[in-house]
């Protein structure tokens, strides 16, 4: 054989072990992965009970707080509609009360104006 043909399979042989090497190495990393990715599920699925066990009677509570506030609203609210009709009959009768007061000082100023004119 030739000193090129030699050189030529000692090249040839030395990329045929650099490629084993690189796929044994790249399946160890593949396998390592394969591994982290089945802890990763099983620590999904523990935090998911978790959170189901512990999120539930949470939201529950939450829910019953809100429909108490808002029955608070809406009593407050019924009470505030109430506490503005009576203002507005508050104002009505103050308006004619005073209404009829103004009328009965005109009337009286009037009365008086003309017996004095007189």
């Amino acid at each position: 054989m030739e000193l090129s043909q030699i050189a030529l399979n000692n090249g040839l042989t030395f990329l045929a072990w650099a490629t084993g090497i690189v796929i044994l190495v790249v399946g160890g990393f593949l396998v390592k992965l394969l591994i982290d990715i089945s802890d990763l599920k099983k620590s999904l699925k523990e935090t998911l009970v978790i959170v189901n066990t512990e999120l539930k009677p949470t939201l529950n509570g939450i829910n019953e707080t809100l429909t108490s506030i808002n029955d608070i609203i809406k009593s407050t609210d019924k009470g505030v509609g109430d506490f503005k009709s009576a203002i507005g009959k508050i104002v009505e009768k103050t308006k004619s009360i005073s209404g009829s007061i103004f009328g009965g000082l005109l009337n009286g100023f009037v009365t008086a104006y003309k017996l004095f004119k007189k």
